[in-house]
């Protein structure tokens, strides 16, 4: 499997961005794709995450309410709403699939080359 993230930028506080990963190659084999965001100079983290057939879907309760994902299954594409972005949501955002309902970031592989999301106060 192949992912491609993309859509990231610079936004100012309280703006919205949406991230997109693309996903190529052996999909079926696997049950959800997650986000991971990594500040400067920190740990990954997940973010959230979203099962392809939208059943099951997971997020940080540091975002939500404010983040929202979402599938184009035709496309093989999940999406990440990032709504009333705040500047401790820096990082570069990257996708990656698992075959569990899990959000254990061991529990996830073929990650996406990450896209950078920079907010300004």
């Amino acid at each position: 499997v192949q992912l491609q993230a993309s859509g990231g930028g610079l936004v100012q506080a309280g703006g919205s961005l949406r991230l997109s990963c693309a996903a190529s190659g052996r999909t079926g084999s696997t049950y959800a794709v997650g986000w991971f965001r990594q500040a400067p100079g920190k740990e990954r983290k997940f973010v959230g995450s979203m099962s392809w057939s939208g059943s099951r879907t997971h997020y940080d309760d540091a975002v939500r309410g404010r983040f929202i994902i979402s599938r184009d299954s035709g496309k093989r594409t999940m999406y990440l709403q990032m709504n009333s972005l705040k500047p401790e949501d820096t990082g570069v955002y990257y996708c990656a699939v698992t075959l569990y309902d899990t959000v254990l970031m061991h529990e996830y592989g073929s990650w996406g080359q990450g896209t950078q999301v920079t907010v300004s106060s």
